[in-house]
């Protein structure tokens, strides 16, 4: 059986995801797996050669690998408490089936690992203290949303059960795929839906509003005009939507330094949850 795979690290957003993954795991009936990922730090290099005696110098780096080994401890017991501490809330919200994985490495490594039994990862961002920029955004995050196979959904700082969401369409072949994909899944069934795009024709729009009033979506849609980020973002706001629901990277990374992300710049300023689908 698929599993929903959480990744938690004590930070700001560790209650949102594990908030946010207990609601998605409910909603698909699933097992939840909550990961933590030590990263292993690169080995401390010291040059004491000619400034202290070779006893002096082999007593210092035992002192040092010493304390090597009681930081690697420290950081696995922490791990380990976050990891129980995420389960009992899980638990507590509803989930049924809990399990915790502690992982040595790099976060990308083990998510793809995992990606065979994976159906959806969750994550949070970092917190930035200084005003959104349009190219900066978490590089783990960044690096799982561009790379892993499965749906990704990037949290918001505070959870808020979903009851409304909105889908980013842009009359695509993988939009309209996108489309198909909610009106299959359980996950988002029951909550008000608009489709909106930003330029285009109105036509292929009709389209996605037929195909999710038939699976039983209340479905407004919504045509607007302007840069694809910012308007996105000002709509959910005005609206008051819960969720938004978009396809990944469409361009390449050269090409991002180029003409911007809207991906990039969606996740890096919006206050919402981002459901991104492949």
């Amino acid at each position: 059986m698929k599993k929903i795979v959480a990744c938690v690290d004590g930070a700001g957003y560790t209650e949102s995801v594990c908030d946010y993954a207990a609601w998605a795991a409910i909603r698909l009936g699933l097992p939840l797996e909550f990961l933590h990922v030590l990263i292993r730090q690169a080995d401390a290099r010291l040059d004491a050669s000619g400034s202290i005696g070779l006893g002096a110098q082999e007593s210092l780096l035992a002192e040092l690998a010493s304390l090597d080994e009681q930081r690697s401890a420290l950081a696995r017991e922490h791990g380990r408490r976050i990891l129980e501490a995420v389960r009992e809330r899980a638990l507590s919200l509803g989930a049924t089936e809990v399990d915790l994985r502690q992982h040595h490495g790099e976060l990308m490594d083990s998510l793809l690992e995992l990606e065979e039994d994976t159906r959806l990862y969750v994550l949070g961002k970092h917190n930035y203290q200084a005003k959104p920029k349009r190219f900066l955004l978490d590089h783990n995050l960044e690096s799982a949303v561009r790379t892993v196979r499965r749906p990704v959904l990037v949290t918001s700082e505070q959870f808020k059960a979903p009851q409304s969401f909105m889908i980013a369409f842009d009359a695509s072949a993988t939009a309209r795929k996108m489309v198909e994909m909610v009106a299959d899944s359980p996950i988002l069934q029951g909550l008000r839906c608009s489709v909106v795009m930003v330029g285009g024709e109105a036509e292929p729009l009709q389209w996605a509003q037929q195909r999710l009033a038939q699976v039983g979506f209340e479905v407004s849609v919504q045509r607007l005009e302007g840069e694809a980020a910012e308007t996105l973002i000002e709509f959910s706001e005005r609206a008051g939507l819960d969720m938004l629901v978009m396809g990944a990277y469409g361009h390449s990374r050269i090409r991002q330094w180029v003409v911007g992300s809207t991906t990039t710049a969606i996740l890096r300023q919006i206050r919402i949850p981002v459901f991104i689908l492949r």
